[in-house]
Protein backbone atom coordinates (compact mmCIF):
# COMPACT_ATOMS: atom_id res chain seq x y z
CA UNK A 1 0.00 0.00 0.00
CA UNK A 2 2.84 2.35 0.87
CA UNK A 3 4.57 1.48 -2.42
CA UNK A 4 1.43 2.45 -4.39
CA UNK A 5 1.26 5.81 -2.61
CA UNK A 6 4.94 6.47 -3.35
CA UNK A 7 4.50 5.57 -7.02
CA UNK A 8 1.44 7.81 -7.26
CA UNK A 9 3.32 10.70 -5.61
CA UNK A 10 6.25 10.21 -7.98
CA UNK A 11 3.94 10.41 -10.99
CA UNK A 12 2.38 13.63 -9.70
CA UNK A 13 5.83 15.07 -9.06
CA UNK A 14 6.99 14.21 -12.60
CA UNK A 15 3.84 15.74 -14.14
CA UNK A 16 4.26 18.94 -12.13
CA UNK A 17 7.94 19.11 -13.10
CA UNK A 18 7.05 18.70 -16.78
CA UNK A 19 4.43 21.44 -16.60
CA UNK A 20 6.90 23.76 -14.86
CA UNK A 21 9.50 23.20 -17.59
CA UNK A 22 6.86 23.76 -20.29
CA UNK A 23 5.69 27.04 -18.73
CA UNK A 24 9.27 28.24 -18.24
CA UNK A 25 10.10 27.40 -21.85
CA UNK A 26 7.02 29.27 -23.07
CA UNK A 27 7.97 32.38 -21.08
CA UNK A 28 11.52 32.28 -22.40
CA UNK A 29 10.25 31.88 -25.99
CA UNK A 30 7.77 34.73 -25.57
CA UNK A 31 10.49 37.03 -24.23
CA UNK A 32 12.71 36.05 -27.15
CA UNK A 33 10.10 36.87 -29.75
CA UNK A 34 9.13 40.12 -28.04
CA UNK A 35 12.74 41.21 -27.92
CA UNK A 36 13.25 40.16 -31.53
CA UNK A 37 10.24 42.24 -32.68
CA UNK A 38 11.65 45.24 -30.81
CA UNK A 39 14.90 44.85 -32.70
CA UNK A 40 13.20 44.75 -36.12
CA UNK A 41 13.74 48.03 -37.98
CA UNK A 42 10.77 48.89 -40.18
CA UNK A 43 11.70 49.91 -43.73
CA UNK A 44 9.57 51.96 -46.10
CA UNK A 45 10.00 52.27 -49.85
CA UNK A 46 9.12 55.57 -51.51
CA UNK A 47 6.67 54.95 -54.35
CA UNK A 48 6.41 56.77 -57.67
CA UNK A 49 2.91 56.44 -59.11
CA UNK A 50 1.45 57.82 -62.34
CA UNK A 51 -2.29 58.38 -62.54
CA UNK A 52 -4.29 59.24 -65.62
CA UNK A 53 -7.61 60.96 -66.18
CA UNK A 54 -8.75 59.10 -69.29
CA UNK A 55 -11.70 57.57 -71.13
CA UNK A 56 -11.06 53.98 -72.18
CA UNK A 57 -12.00 53.21 -75.82
CA UNK A 58 -11.81 50.42 -78.38
CA UNK A 59 -12.78 49.89 -82.00
CA UNK A 60 -11.46 49.47 -85.53
CA UNK A 61 -9.76 52.00 -87.78
CA UNK A 62 -10.98 53.15 -91.18
CA UNK A 63 -9.19 54.80 -94.08
CA UNK A 64 -9.34 58.58 -94.41
CA UNK A 65 -11.21 58.05 -97.70
CA UNK A 66 -12.48 54.93 -99.46
CA UNK A 67 -13.88 54.48 -102.97
CA UNK A 68 -15.62 51.31 -104.05
CA UNK A 69 -14.93 50.83 -107.76
CA UNK A 70 -18.22 49.80 -109.41
CA UNK A 71 -19.08 49.31 -113.06
CA UNK A 72 -21.56 52.01 -114.10
CA UNK A 73 -22.99 49.86 -116.88
CA UNK A 74 -22.90 46.43 -118.52
CA UNK A 75 -19.97 45.76 -120.80
CA UNK A 76 -16.62 44.20 -121.54
CA UNK A 77 -13.41 45.21 -119.76
CA UNK A 78 -11.09 46.58 -122.45
CA UNK A 79 -8.14 47.72 -120.33
CA UNK A 80 -7.05 47.58 -116.67
CA UNK A 81 -4.46 50.28 -116.01
CA UNK A 82 -3.60 49.45 -112.37
CA UNK A 83 -3.05 46.52 -110.09
CA UNK A 84 -3.39 45.93 -106.36
CA UNK A 85 -0.93 48.08 -104.40
CA UNK A 86 -0.51 50.80 -107.03
CA UNK A 87 -0.58 54.44 -105.99
CA UNK A 88 -2.81 56.64 -108.13
CA UNK A 89 -3.72 60.31 -108.47
CA UNK A 90 -7.14 61.90 -108.51
CA UNK A 91 -8.60 61.67 -112.02
CA UNK A 92 -6.48 58.70 -113.15
CA UNK A 93 -8.35 56.17 -115.32
CA UNK A 94 -8.22 52.80 -113.57
CA UNK A 95 -10.40 50.62 -115.80
CA UNK A 96 -11.77 51.15 -119.33
CA UNK A 97 -14.96 49.39 -120.48
CA UNK A 98 -15.92 48.96 -124.13
CA UNK A 99 -17.43 52.27 -125.28
CA UNK A 100 -17.77 51.67 -129.05
CA UNK A 101 -21.57 51.96 -128.98
CA UNK A 102 -21.46 55.18 -126.96
CA UNK A 103 -18.85 56.74 -129.28
CA UNK A 104 -20.92 55.80 -132.36
CA UNK A 105 -24.07 57.34 -130.85
CA UNK A 106 -22.22 60.58 -130.12
CA UNK A 107 -20.74 60.83 -133.63
CA UNK A 108 -24.15 60.17 -135.20
CA UNK A 109 -25.70 62.81 -132.96
CA UNK A 110 -23.00 65.34 -133.97
CA UNK A 111 -23.78 64.66 -137.66
CA UNK A 112 -27.47 65.34 -137.08
CA UNK A 113 -26.63 68.51 -135.12
CA UNK A 114 -24.60 69.81 -138.07
CA UNK A 115 -27.59 69.43 -140.39
CA UNK A 116 -29.91 71.05 -137.83
CA UNK A 117 -27.69 74.11 -137.67
CA UNK A 118 -28.32 74.62 -141.40
CA UNK A 119 -32.04 73.81 -141.69
CA UNK A 120 -33.47 73.39 -138.19
CA UNK A 121 -34.96 75.81 -135.73
CA UNK A 122 -32.99 77.28 -132.79
CA UNK A 123 -35.24 75.34 -130.43
CA UNK A 124 -34.37 72.01 -132.10
CA UNK A 125 -30.69 72.89 -131.91
CA UNK A 126 -30.93 73.70 -128.20
CA UNK A 127 -32.58 70.34 -127.54
CA UNK A 128 -29.85 68.49 -129.43
CA UNK A 129 -27.12 70.29 -127.46
CA UNK A 130 -28.69 69.08 -124.22
CA UNK A 131 -28.94 65.55 -125.62
CA UNK A 132 -25.26 65.68 -126.58
CA UNK A 133 -24.25 66.30 -122.95
CA UNK A 134 -26.01 63.08 -121.96
CA UNK A 135 -24.18 61.12 -124.68
CA UNK A 136 -20.80 62.52 -123.56
CA UNK A 137 -21.56 61.44 -119.98
CA UNK A 138 -22.34 57.91 -121.17
CA UNK A 139 -18.87 57.73 -122.69
CA UNK A 140 -17.33 59.00 -119.43
CA UNK A 141 -19.25 56.36 -117.50
CA UNK A 142 -17.36 53.64 -119.40
CA UNK A 143 -14.23 54.72 -117.51
CA UNK A 144 -13.67 54.02 -113.81
CA UNK A 145 -11.72 56.99 -112.43
CA UNK A 146 -9.94 57.65 -109.11
CA UNK A 147 -11.84 60.20 -106.99
CA UNK A 148 -8.76 61.08 -104.88
CA UNK A 149 -5.06 60.33 -104.45
CA UNK A 150 -4.76 56.88 -102.94
CA UNK A 151 -3.73 53.24 -103.13
CA UNK A 152 -5.54 50.43 -104.94
CA UNK A 153 -6.12 47.77 -102.29
CA UNK A 154 -8.36 45.53 -104.38
CA UNK A 155 -8.66 45.02 -108.16
CA UNK A 156 -10.75 42.18 -109.61
CA UNK A 157 -11.27 43.46 -113.15
CA UNK A 158 -9.75 41.28 -115.90
CA UNK A 159 -9.33 42.37 -119.50
CA UNK A 160 -11.83 40.61 -121.77
CA UNK A 161 -14.27 39.71 -118.97
CA UNK A 162 -17.79 41.03 -118.92
CA UNK A 163 -19.16 43.00 -115.99
CA UNK A 164 -22.67 44.00 -114.98
CA UNK A 165 -23.94 47.40 -113.98
CA UNK A 166 -23.18 48.03 -110.27
CA UNK A 167 -20.71 45.13 -110.00
CA UNK A 168 -17.79 45.81 -107.62
CA UNK A 169 -14.43 45.41 -109.32
CA UNK A 170 -12.05 47.04 -106.84
CA UNK A 171 -11.36 49.36 -103.89
CA UNK A 172 -9.31 52.53 -103.60
CA UNK A 173 -8.28 54.02 -100.24
CA UNK A 174 -6.48 57.08 -98.94
CA UNK A 175 -4.46 56.16 -95.84
CA UNK A 176 -2.63 59.44 -95.32
CA UNK A 177 -4.38 59.20 -91.97
CA UNK A 178 -6.89 56.85 -90.34
CA UNK A 179 -10.19 57.51 -88.62
CA UNK A 180 -12.26 55.69 -86.03
CA UNK A 181 -15.62 55.99 -84.33
CA UNK A 182 -15.61 55.05 -80.65
CA UNK A 183 -18.30 54.70 -78.00
CA UNK A 184 -18.07 57.12 -75.07
CA UNK A 185 -20.32 56.41 -72.05
CA UNK A 186 -22.89 59.12 -71.31
CA UNK A 187 -21.19 59.80 -67.96
CA UNK A 188 -17.95 60.79 -69.74
CA UNK A 189 -19.32 62.88 -72.61
CA UNK A 190 -19.08 66.10 -70.59
CA UNK A 191 -15.30 65.57 -70.39
CA UNK A 192 -14.83 65.51 -74.17
CA UNK A 193 -13.15 68.35 -76.04
CA UNK A 194 -12.11 68.65 -79.67
CA UNK A 195 -8.36 68.17 -79.97
CA UNK A 196 -7.90 65.91 -76.93
CA UNK A 197 -5.02 63.46 -77.39
CA UNK A 198 -5.89 59.83 -78.17
CA UNK A 199 -3.38 57.00 -77.59
CA UNK A 200 -4.02 53.70 -79.38
CA UNK A 201 -2.64 50.20 -78.86
CA UNK A 202 -3.03 47.93 -81.89
CA UNK A 203 -3.36 44.16 -81.70
CA UNK A 204 -1.20 43.89 -84.84
CA UNK A 205 1.68 46.06 -83.62
CA UNK A 206 3.75 46.78 -80.52
CA UNK A 207 4.00 50.46 -81.52
CA UNK A 208 1.47 52.98 -80.22
CA UNK A 209 -0.57 55.23 -82.45
CA UNK A 210 -1.55 58.79 -81.61
CA UNK A 211 -4.46 60.90 -82.75
CA UNK A 212 -7.01 63.40 -81.50
CA UNK A 213 -10.74 63.89 -81.05
CA UNK A 214 -12.40 65.61 -84.03
CA UNK A 215 -16.00 65.73 -82.83
CA UNK A 216 -19.12 63.90 -81.67
CA UNK A 217 -22.85 64.16 -82.42
CA UNK A 218 -25.34 66.07 -80.32
CA UNK A 219 -27.39 62.93 -79.73
CA UNK A 220 -26.71 59.68 -77.92
CA UNK A 221 -27.40 56.10 -78.92
CA UNK A 222 -28.55 53.01 -77.06
CA UNK A 223 -26.29 49.99 -77.52
CA UNK A 224 -27.38 46.37 -77.70
CA UNK A 225 -26.20 46.09 -74.07
CA UNK A 226 -28.69 48.76 -73.03
CA UNK A 227 -25.99 51.39 -72.37
CA UNK A 228 -26.33 55.00 -73.49
CA UNK A 229 -23.30 56.21 -75.44
CA UNK A 230 -22.15 58.93 -77.80
CA UNK A 231 -20.07 57.91 -80.82
CA UNK A 232 -17.07 60.21 -80.96
CA UNK A 233 -14.88 60.57 -84.05
CA UNK A 234 -11.11 60.49 -83.87
CA UNK A 235 -8.36 61.06 -86.42
CA UNK A 236 -5.06 59.13 -86.28
CA UNK A 237 -2.16 60.80 -88.09
CA UNK A 238 0.62 58.87 -86.36
CA UNK A 239 0.31 55.10 -86.63
CA UNK A 240 2.56 52.09 -87.42
CA UNK A 241 3.00 51.37 -91.17
CA UNK A 242 1.74 47.81 -90.76
CA UNK A 243 -1.69 48.99 -89.59
CA UNK A 244 -4.38 48.79 -92.28
CA UNK A 245 -8.04 49.84 -92.39
CA UNK A 246 -10.32 47.61 -90.30
CA UNK A 247 -7.53 46.66 -87.86
CA UNK A 248 -8.64 46.67 -84.22
CA UNK A 249 -7.32 48.69 -81.30
CA UNK A 250 -7.81 49.57 -77.65
CA UNK A 251 -6.88 52.95 -76.29
CA UNK A 252 -7.66 56.01 -74.22
CA UNK A 253 -8.71 59.60 -74.65
CA UNK A 254 -6.58 61.78 -72.38
CA UNK A 255 -8.78 64.23 -70.51
CA UNK A 256 -5.76 65.73 -68.74
CA UNK A 257 -2.03 65.14 -68.74
CA UNK A 258 -0.85 62.23 -66.51
CA UNK A 259 -0.19 63.16 -62.87
CA UNK A 260 2.88 61.77 -61.09
CA UNK A 261 2.67 61.28 -57.32
CA UNK A 262 5.51 60.31 -54.98
CA UNK A 263 4.17 58.76 -51.79
CA UNK A 264 5.34 56.90 -48.70
CA UNK A 265 3.74 55.63 -45.52
CA UNK A 266 3.55 58.34 -42.88
CA UNK A 267 5.53 56.29 -40.34
CA UNK A 268 8.65 56.97 -42.45
CA UNK A 269 8.33 60.69 -41.68
CA UNK A 270 9.76 62.19 -38.51
CA UNK A 271 9.33 65.76 -37.30
CA UNK A 272 11.91 68.06 -35.77
CA UNK A 273 10.74 71.51 -34.67
CA UNK A 274 7.71 70.95 -36.87
CA UNK A 275 9.82 70.20 -39.96
CA UNK A 276 9.33 66.78 -41.61
CA UNK A 277 12.40 64.67 -42.31
CA UNK A 278 13.37 61.14 -43.43
CA UNK A 279 16.31 58.86 -42.69
CA UNK A 280 17.81 56.77 -45.49
CA UNK A 281 18.27 53.10 -44.65
CA UNK A 282 21.54 52.69 -46.58
CA UNK A 283 23.56 55.28 -44.66
CA UNK A 284 21.32 56.67 -41.88
CA UNK A 285 21.51 60.06 -43.60
CA UNK A 286 18.84 62.51 -42.45
CA UNK A 287 17.09 64.77 -44.96
CA UNK A 288 14.32 67.34 -44.64
CA UNK A 289 11.41 67.02 -47.06
CA UNK A 290 8.10 68.67 -47.90
CA UNK A 291 4.97 66.57 -47.49
CA UNK A 292 1.21 66.78 -47.39
CA UNK A 293 -1.40 64.27 -46.18
CA UNK A 294 -2.42 61.60 -48.68
CA UNK A 295 -5.16 59.48 -47.18
CA UNK A 296 -5.06 57.91 -43.74
CA UNK A 297 -1.65 56.23 -43.66
CA UNK A 298 0.29 57.92 -46.47
CA UNK A 299 1.85 61.27 -47.27
CA UNK A 300 2.65 62.81 -50.65
CA UNK A 301 6.25 63.94 -51.08
CA UNK A 302 6.28 67.43 -52.56
CA UNK A 303 10.07 67.80 -52.63
CA UNK A 304 13.20 66.03 -51.40
CA UNK A 305 12.65 62.51 -52.80
CA UNK A 306 12.36 61.04 -56.31
CA UNK A 307 10.90 57.61 -55.63
CA UNK A 308 12.56 54.26 -54.98
CA UNK A 309 14.44 55.33 -51.83
CA UNK A 310 14.30 53.00 -48.82
CA UNK A 311 13.70 54.81 -45.53
CA UNK A 312 13.92 53.93 -41.87
CA UNK A 313 10.96 54.44 -39.57
CA UNK A 314 11.16 57.97 -38.19
CA UNK A 315 7.57 58.45 -37.07
CA UNK A 316 5.80 56.79 -34.17
CA UNK A 317 3.48 53.88 -34.94
CA UNK A 318 0.47 53.62 -32.58
CA UNK A 319 0.79 50.53 -30.38
CA UNK A 320 -2.46 49.08 -31.67
CA UNK A 321 -1.12 49.21 -35.21
CA UNK A 322 2.51 48.29 -34.61
CA UNK A 323 2.14 44.60 -35.34
CA UNK A 324 0.16 45.25 -38.49
CA UNK A 325 2.74 47.77 -39.64
CA UNK A 326 5.59 45.32 -39.09
CA UNK A 327 3.71 42.66 -41.01
CA UNK A 328 3.04 45.10 -43.83
CA UNK A 329 6.73 46.02 -44.11
CA UNK A 330 7.81 42.37 -44.19
CA UNK A 331 5.47 41.81 -47.14
CA UNK A 332 6.99 44.77 -49.01
CA UNK A 333 6.05 48.38 -48.54
CA UNK A 334 6.16 49.14 -52.25
CA UNK A 335 3.02 47.19 -53.09
CA UNK A 336 0.60 49.95 -54.08
CA UNK A 337 -2.37 47.57 -54.33
CA UNK A 338 -2.21 46.75 -50.60
CA UNK A 339 -2.31 50.28 -49.24
CA UNK A 340 -4.96 50.60 -46.60
CA UNK A 341 -5.48 54.28 -47.28
CA UNK A 342 -6.59 53.76 -50.88
CA UNK A 343 -10.18 53.20 -52.00
CA UNK A 344 -10.83 50.01 -53.96
CA UNK A 345 -9.22 49.91 -57.38
CA UNK A 346 -6.07 51.76 -56.30
CA UNK A 347 -7.59 55.22 -56.64
CA UNK A 348 -6.25 57.96 -54.38
CA UNK A 349 -8.60 59.89 -52.10
CA UNK A 350 -10.47 62.96 -53.25
CA UNK A 351 -8.09 65.81 -53.95
CA UNK A 352 -5.16 63.49 -54.64
CA UNK A 353 -5.39 64.02 -58.39
CA UNK A 354 -7.94 65.18 -60.98
CA UNK A 355 -11.21 63.25 -61.02
CA UNK A 356 -11.58 60.26 -63.29
CA UNK A 357 -7.90 59.31 -63.24
CA UNK A 358 -6.79 55.73 -63.52
CA UNK A 359 -3.44 54.18 -62.57
CA UNK A 360 -1.25 52.51 -65.15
Amino acid sequence: MANKKMKKGAKIFIILLFLSVLVAGGLISLRFFLNRDKSVQNLYTVNKEIYENVIEISGTVSAAEQQTLNALGDGTVMEVFVKKGDAVKKGDILVQLDDSDQVYNLEKHDYEMAKTKLTGSPRDLKLMETQRLALVQKIADRKIVASFDGIVVEMDAVEGNSVERGEKIGTLVNIDYLTAEVEVPETDVAKLEVGQTVILNFNASSTEGRGYVTGWPAIGELTSRGASVVKAQIRIDDYPPEILPNYSFTGKIQIEEPVENITVERYAIGYEDGKPYVVFAKNNEKKYVEVEPYGRNYVKILSGLKGGEVLLQSGEIPKSGAAAARNSQRQGSNSGSNRNNMPSGGMPPAGGFPGGGMPF
